[in-house]
């Protein structure tokens, strides 16, 4: 092999554990890259710890704060490669990831993106998990249905398909999750997959971003599967089943209809897995093993939203966000 890899590192205030991950892609067993690193605007230590590294691999940049659908998309036009590695300043990767990731690419050239497992830490800390999403391309479409089956900082994309479509995207009203955002619009012109071999540390950061009450984040993710779940099955899907699906599987009962039915969604699922069976020429047993798992999941949310368990506790939850942001408030 012999193409050059852009491997694509944002940093903003990412000191603590920035040489760490520099180390981890400096190490490669794969030597054939350039590291381009786009400071976003820190306010720490983060540039100190860039050019004190002595590399000529490096390609380092600084810009006022822009975000990080914004400075990837920056990162890409500057990029020389055929191949996009992206890298968190967070986490770190083994020593093979480059390596075996640009030989599935060179091996399959439908194929678009490509992840890897990963190891989950926790700061320092050893959790004993790991995300260990699909591998098979039919099954990643399926599941990007519902939500994003891939570690962001552990993919590697191929340029032409990145840019083929649009790259990342800059509206507010769509990232974050750009990552997903992304994946999905690339996952209807390419194949995607994930090499099922942990080649990545993925590390768990605290956010303020709240799984309860509001959050803008996940009403983006339900967004983006109701798009998805549209352009699969939108011209066989019955009344607002899609938009009830989706807001189901993330728990977001205020954004179900009152008619919601058990029927028309699992008639969905089940439909959507079909059709990916005959789109992705996939094992169409395989694919309504994970329809009946997808279902599995949802299911217990339906019942909870009927019984207005899962109302009560949605309000809860924006009760408490409101709280939180005006103190005081009852």
């Amino acid at each position: 092999m012999n193409h050059l890899v852009s491997i694509l590192l944002p940093v903003y205030n990412g000191a603590t554990y920035l040489r760490e991950c520099l180390d981890s892609m400096l190490r490669q067993s794969y030597q054939d890259f350039e590291l381009i690193i786009i400071d976003d605007g820190s306010r720490d230590e983060s540039a100190r710890i860039i050019q004190s590294v002595n590399d000529d691999r490096i390609r380092f940049y600084r810009q006022e704060n822009r975000g990080l659908a914004a400075t990837l998309n920056r990162a890409i036009a500057l990029s020389r490669g055929e191949y996009l590695a992206r890298q968190d300043q967070d986490d770190m990767s083994l020593p093979d990831r480059l390596g075996k990731q640009l030989r599935y690419l060179a091996a399959h050239p439908q194929c678009g993106l490509v992840g890897t497992w990963a190891e989950i830490v926790s700061g320092t800390d050893k959790t004993g998990r790991v995300h260990q999403h699909a591998a098979e391309d039919y099954c990643l479409k399926f599941d990007l249905l519902f939500d994003n089956p891939f570690v962001h900082s552990s993919v590697m994309l191929r340029k032409v398909a990145v840019e083929g479509v649009g790259m990342y995207s800059t509206d507010p009203f769509r990232q974050p999750p750009e990552d997903f955002e992304l994946w999905s619009r690339l996952s209807r012109k390419w194949d995607v997959a994930n090499i099922p071999e942990v080649l990545h540390i993925y590390r768990e950061i605290p956010t303020s971003m709240s799984r309860d009450g509001v959050s803008p984040f996940r009403n983006r993710v339900i967004e983006i599967s109701v798009e998805n779940l549209e352009c699969l099955v939108g011209d066989i899907a019955v009344g607002s089943a899609i938009h009830d699906l989706a807001a189901l599987n993330h728990a977001a009962y205020l954004r179900v209809s009152s008619h919601a039915r058990w029927r028309d969604i699992s008639r969905l699922v089940i439909d959507a897995a079909d059709r990916l069976a005959g789109v992705c020429n996939g094992s169409h047993s395989v694919l309504r093993e994970r329809a009946e798992a997808q279902l599995a999941e949802i299911k217990p949310h339906y019942h909870r939203f009927r019984n207005g368990r899962g109302v009560r506790r949605y309000i809860k939850g924006i009760s408490g966000a409101v709280g939180r942001l005006v103190p005081g408030w009852r």
